[in-house]
């Protein structure tokens, strides 16, 4: 049987990722430092899958530490989802996210190559490819990110190149995702900011369920159909599954590929807001303030590459995040703060 470390396992990709892996069958390492995570996702996942997973309290940074969880244990592969992602914030504190993102990955590479394992499977971003020329966005696109955030995404790329370069046993899937939403149909986990959200869908469902009174909508002038910003919306599960066809393409290919996750379909604020007063059968008040610095009016991907190369496509509408989304805020208003 394969074992899978994940880590950052405890989070909202990550949660949603061990709970796939678990239900297809591999055995799950979870190291996490529950910075921005909680320990009741992990245990939410297990009873989901009706199996268990070993969980590390860990901080990768810890490299002894994390040398021990290798030492231990028969990793067969590694999904690589830790680190920080908050784009204002990596703006505020640059050497943070550097010493944060590039030093653990770092640390989990080299344990990686001491200890034989040479697949792995890394969370990028989008936020990669900066302010796009074009759309759809190819992986073949410049890469020109425009915060700290996406340069930090950008350089484990590049390292992830020099290493499969480097030495021929290394097999590495860099995943770009798009906008991840929603949560598993189960309604049992889902996002759960700490703070002030900092992404769309979790401020509307907040305002649906009561929490907050409007959308701050940033800009309504956009050169798109309805003038407010355009993204590729990703259900979370889809996310996940993308994760699982990785793990199954990964022995096929050479070297280092970099695959972006989206739906490739432009969906517009106002269309999720829309969604998400449908499926909740409530109205969601907004207002249309300045646009934000840095956001740029539309980009969604071209998914053929995902398809050719690890045989996914995603297969979730906007109807099936905004839905999903909203049972998990129903069931859990105050997120895992039970």
């Amino acid at each position: 049987m394969t074992t899978v470390l994940v880590t950052g396992g405890a989070g909202y990709i990550g949660s949603h990722i061990c709970l796939e892996l678990l239900k297809d069958g591999y055995d799950v390492i979870v190291v996490d430092n529950l910075a921005n995570s909680s320990i009741h996702a992990i245990e939410r996942v297990q009873k989901l899958a009706g199996r268990s997973l070993t969980f590390h309290l860990l901080d990768l940074l810890n490299k002894e530490g994390l040398q021990e969880v290798f030492s231990h244990s028969a990793i067969d592969c590694v999904i690589h989802l830790a680190g920080l992602k908050a784009v204002g914030e990596s703006v505020k504190s640059p050497l943070l996210y550097y010493q944060t993102n590039l030093g653990t990955t770092i640390n989990l590479l080299d344990c990686m190559r001491e200890n034989g394992v040479f697949q792995l499977v890394f969370s990028s971003s989008a936020t990669v490819y900066g302010e796009p020329t074009a759309n759809p966005l190819r992986e073949d696109h410049p890469l020109k990110p425009m915060n700290p955030y996406g340069r930090t995404k950008l350089y484990i790329e590049e390292l992830c190149r020099d290493l499969a370069a480097s030495d021929p046993r290394w097999k590495i899937l860099l995943l770009r995702y798009f906008n991840p939403v929603g949560a598993d149909p189960s309604g049992e986990i889902g996002e759960d900011p700490r703070g002030i959200p900092n992404n769309l869908m979790p401020v509307v469902l907040k305002v649906a369920v009561g929490q907050t009174d409007k959308v701050k909508v940033f800009g309504g002038d956009y050169p798109t159909s309805d003038g407010t910003a355009v993204r590729d919306y990703l259900h979370i599960s889809d996310l996940a599954l993308g994760h699982i066809a990785a793990l199954r393409e990964i022995h096929s290919i050479e070297g280092c590929h970099a695959v972006n996750l989206g739906t490739g379909i432009g969906v517009s604020v106002l269309e999720v807001i829309k969604m998400i007063s449908h499926v909740s059968g409530r109205p969601i008040p907004y207002e249309i303030v300045e646009r934000r610095e840095g956001d740029v009016p539309a980009y969604y991907t071209d998914p053929s590459s995902a398809a050719h190369l690890i045989k996914w496509r995603a297969t979730r509408g906007l109807h099936d995040m905004c839905k999903d989304g909203w049972r998990w805020q129903q069931k859990n208003p105050r997120g895992y703060d039970v």
